[in-house]
């Protein structure tokens, strides 16, 4: 007599199947009341093919999509009995997924992996979203803002991510440039931590974000060339400096999933932010930039945000090659910062920075004298501040350009090499120009608003017309919204 084929529940003694004990403190499992599998392998509804159900209470623990449990349910004793049972008769997981996407009612089961983008609203962050929420099949990504989670709360950390169960976490979130050295402990240093300890916990990878402030100047700087940690070193970099050491620590030592992707001057458009490479636009195109603070040859690399989602979705792909490691993600050809200049300076035909270089010895005075000016108008209630990127002044006169070798003997591959900063120029500062006007920050720039429609036009010198006009009929813009009543 062959012995009785057990349902995952049974076995497992979880007492949430059909009458458990657990039922009226856990709930039914998804695996016990999914019927859209009953009968395989000889099992009641799922109980017998529940490793690609989600939401079952495995190892004490609520597991979420298969693609997050499909690791921990190969080492589970019960998947292996069912397949010893099975044999050759065992349903390919395909099959049975198949299976459960055949109806449109659906119990809490996924076949997506999901994943936590922290820092979402930024300009890395934001490329992410877009590109793995449209363009990626098989992955849906939360981007919280900080008032649902904060990394300066390690229960919002705890909280939130026990409720979603992620398959992935992505942190691009820093803290401004500028920030005194709690903000930029707590949020650059501990809040990557507090992320990577949740991502051990969870036994899933950890992405991190990392800037090229961890370098020397120099050129081709290697992944390995970073400055030694100094109280010397600005909050910003001190901080990412401090996270990049303590993940590589819990790595070694705790067996953290992690990557570091370390960005130089991130260009690209959809930032609502002015800072890094739109700050040199704002200050050219608002001409407050009169000289040249910088000298020929002076080079530095550079990032498309583009780029970005493509390799992170790489290095989740193929997380054997990526574990434990960090890549400098730059363009191959570095920048001279002059040269940029001057394209952004052609392209906008106005007549500043003039071609005078500024030595650093002066243009550091220049800032100092700033910085005691902005404090005495502070004193009368005068509130200026500088831009944040001034405090890495020293980097506009000194080239750093990172070493791409690595990136390349990896198995990635850039699928448009071709594209620059210069090659997306004219595109990057036509949508911030647009962008600026439309905010009123700049008023040197009167080139005409590229399909700029008669309803702006009314609305600046005849708005009773226009609202006459909407209110008695219909209005071309307003087309879309008729209802036909």
């Amino acid at each position: 007599m062959t012995d009785k084929k057990l349902n995952c529940w049974e076995f497992m003694k979880c007492g949430r199947g059909p009458k458990g004990a657990k039922i009226k403190q856990l709930g039914v499992c998804p695996a016990a009341s999914e019927k859209r599998l009953d009968r395989i392998h000889g099992g009641i509804n799922s109980g017998r093919a529940c490793w690609v159900v989600a939401g079952t209470l495995c190892g004490g623990t609520v597991q979420g999509s298969f693609a997050r449990k499909q690791v921990a349910c190969k080492r589970c004793d019960f998947y292996n009995k069912v397949q010893k049972e099975e044999g050759a008769t065992l349903e390919s997981t395909s099959k049975l997924l198949t299976r459960l996407k055949d109806t449109s009612s659906r119990l809490d089961i996924t076949t997506k992996r999901l994943g936590i983008i922290i820092g979402s609203s930024g300009l890395i962050g934001g490329a992410l979203m877009h590109y793995f929420n449209n363009k990626v099949g098989d992955i849906e990504v939360l981007g919280p803002n900080s008032k649902r989670l904060s990394l300066r709360q390690p229960k919002d950390i705890k909280s939130y991510f026990e409720k979603y169960q992620p398959d992935f976490i992505v942190n691009c979130a820093i803290a401004p440039l500028d920030s005194d050295a709690q903000l930029a402990y707590e949020i650059n240093y501990l809040g990557a931590v507090r992320l990577a300890k949740m991502a051990m916990q969870m036994k899933i990878p950890y992405i991190h974000f990392s800037s090229a402030a961890v370098l020397p100047m120099g050129k081709n700087v290697t992944e390995e060339d970073r400055v030694e940690l100094s109280p010397r070193l600005s909050n910003y970099a001190k901080s990412k400096l401090l996270a990049e050491k303590t993940l590589e620590y819990m790595h070694e030592t705790q067996g953290l999933d992690y990557s570091i992707v370390r960005l130089a001057v991130v260009y690209g458009k959809h930032d609502h932010k002015i800072q890094g490479f739109q700050r040199l636009l704002f200050s050219i195109a608002d001409q407050s930039m009169q000289f040249m603070l910088s000298k020929p040859g002076v080079f530095h690399s550079y990032t498309n945000s583009k780029k970005i989602p493509p390799f992170v979705n790489h290095i989740l792909e193929n997380r054997d090659e990526f574990t434990g490691q960090t890549f400098n993600f730059v363009d191959k050809e570095p920048v001279e910062l002059v040269a940029i200049i001057k394209a952004i300076k052609s392209y906008l035909d106005v007549k500043a920075p003039r071609e005078i270089y500024i030595p650093y010895p002066l243009a550091k005075t220049g800032q100092t004298f700033l910085k005691w000016l902005i404090r005495r108008l502070g004193r009368l209630g005068v509130e200026i501040r500088l831009p944040a990127e001034m405090q890495f002044m020293k980097s506009f006169y000194e080239t750093q350009t990172l070493s791409v070798d690595k990136l390349e003997r990896s198995s990635y591959r850039d699928e448009a090499p071709e594209v620059t900063v210069f090659t997306e120029l004219t595109s990057i500062i036509y949508y911030y120009l647009i962008r600026w006007k439309h905010f009123n920050l700049i008023t040197t720039f009167n080139e005409d608003l590229k399909g700029s429609s008669q309803p702006a036009g009314e609305f600046l010198e005849t708005p009773g017309t226009l609202l006459e006009t909407v209110n008695k009929y219909t209005h071309k813009p307003l087309k879309d919204f008729e209802t036909g009543l």
